[in-house]
């Protein structure tokens, strides 16, 4: 979709309300209160962790049935899961890049953030209305636009609530609330699918529950004071826009190519869970061990969060870098005893770079273009991510399901060598945190 036509469709849904500028900022006084909000997270920040919990609860509650719904209830071909999720992952990458453009466009997150979780909970009711596939599709597709549409106004709206030296420890809070409504999701799936055997339509319908929790709460987020922005004059804003990306730091371009390369190694996840059925697990104990992930990822993302604004950022990513390396290797060379260390291993590669990575992008970007900062870097990870996810399927099936992730292994000792080459050029470029 050309930049202009988006802009036209995003006029009509968010057309801008200039009152919310009108907010007087007024000098804290009481050095006490100052203390107290550097230790506590701002209330945004723990609301959107709320919206991402409810959302990834009504998500992950269908990660297992809509593949089963598909072939079993539909009669879907597999190849047609391969389709929808490659379709359904580069509606996600296009609008995140789309999505931040315009947020930095009209200087507004919410709507964006509203619209995105309200199309979510509207495709969980689709898919249960759904009696051929091409509806399944269409469906995955609402709900992937949304994800798109809502992924980089909320970073950014994280990024316009804390200050960057306290990045770490609100993006770990919310991929610390993200990953804990994940589990949740996933032992309701279990559950509901021993309660109601056969009977997705109405699983899809429960799962409707959370996602309009998640909605509601969106109400509840206010608008934050945005000072720099764009030119939004009749014909101004292409021109503008173009300007506008080379004045994006050096320090944000490297640490962009960096996570771009790792992003490459980053294959889908179910490629984990393929090879640990391929092991030889049943698959109660697949989801379970899959369970055990996330529940891992949880419990490190907020800790290491706040490592990560003592003692840097790279030193975390890039040690996650060789943790990957490490599982990767595992799950290419070692038998089934040791999924079960694997999987919780990946768990803190997850939580050593999910959101502190999002934490670096945020330390290299300026007041002006946090929303087109956010949205190339989502846009860039996820098209390389699908590339990666690509060349691994075809390296499944075409030499072995160890080729993929020794691939996997050694592209993410690349991108740790690459960091060490570049090290101090990075260290130069960076732009420093604000001491908190």
């Amino acid at each position: 979709m050309p930049p202009l036509a988006f802009d036209s469709v995003c006029a009509f849904l968010f057309h801008e309300d200039d009152t919310h500028r009108k907010q007087e900022v007024r000098p804290q006084k009481d050095t006490m209160k100052t203390k107290i909000s550097n230790i506590s997270l701002p209330q945004t920040v723990i609301k959107l962790g709320w919206v991402s919990f409810f959302t990834d609860v009504a998500s992950e509650m269908l990660y297992p049935v809509v593949p089963l719904f598909l072939t079993t209830a539909l009669g879907a071909p597999v190849v047609v899961l391969g389709i929808i999720e490659g379709v359904a992952e580069a509606i996600v990458s296009l609008m995140k890049g789309l999505s931040g453009w315009h947020c930095d466009r009209i200087g507004r997150r919410v709507p964006y953030i509203r619209w995105g979780y309200g199309l979510a909970a509207l495709s969980k009711p689709l898919m249960a209305l759904a009696f051929s596939w091409p509806l399944v599709f269409l469906a995955r597709s609402i709900d992937r636009f949304g994800k798109g549409l809502r992924t980089t106004a909320r970073d950014t709206l994280i990024a316009d609530t804390v200050e960057a030296s306290r990045g770490g420890k609100a993006y770990g809070f919310h991929r610390m609330m993200d990953t804990s409504g994940a589990i949740i999701g996933v032992l309701c799936s279990m559950g509901l699918l021993a309660l109601l055997p056969g009977r997705y339509r109405t699983i899809f319908l429960i799962a409707t529950i959370p996602g309009i929790a998640a909605v509601w709460l969106t109400f509840g987020l206010k608008e934050r004071h945005t000072r720099n922005r764009l030119d939004t004059t009749a014909g101004a804003c292409i021109p503008r826009q173009k300007r506008a990306l080379p004045k994006l730091s050096k320090g944000y371009w490297i640490t962009l190519g960096l996570l771009g390369i790792f992003a490459f190694a980053n294959s889908s996840d179910t490629f984990l869970i393929l090879r640990a059925k391929n092991l030889g697990l049943s698959d109660l104990q697949t989801i379970f061990a899959y369970t055990l992930f996330n529940a891992v990822y949880a419990l490190s993302s907020y800790p290491l969060g706040l490592l990560s604004d003592r003692f840097g950022r790279w030193r975390m990513v890039v040690s996650g870098w060789m943790l990957y390396s490490i599982v990767y290797f595992g799950f290419a060379f070692s038998g089934m005893s040791a999924v079960w260390l694997l999987f919780p291993f990946y768990g803190l590669f997850m939580g050593l770079t999910e959101g502190i990575g999002k934490a670096l992008i945020r330390d290299n970007i300026d007041e002006a273009h946090k929303g087109t900062a956010m949205g190339i870097f989502h846009m860039s990870l996820g098209f390389s991510s699908l590339a990666g996810s690509i060349v691994a399927g075809l390296l499944w099936d075409s030499i072995s399901p160890k080729a993929p992730f020794i691939l996997g292994g050694s592209i993410a000792l690349l991108a740790v060598l690459l960091f060490l080459l570049s090290r101090r050029l990075i260290m130069r470029t960076a732009k420093p945190a604000p001491s908190p």
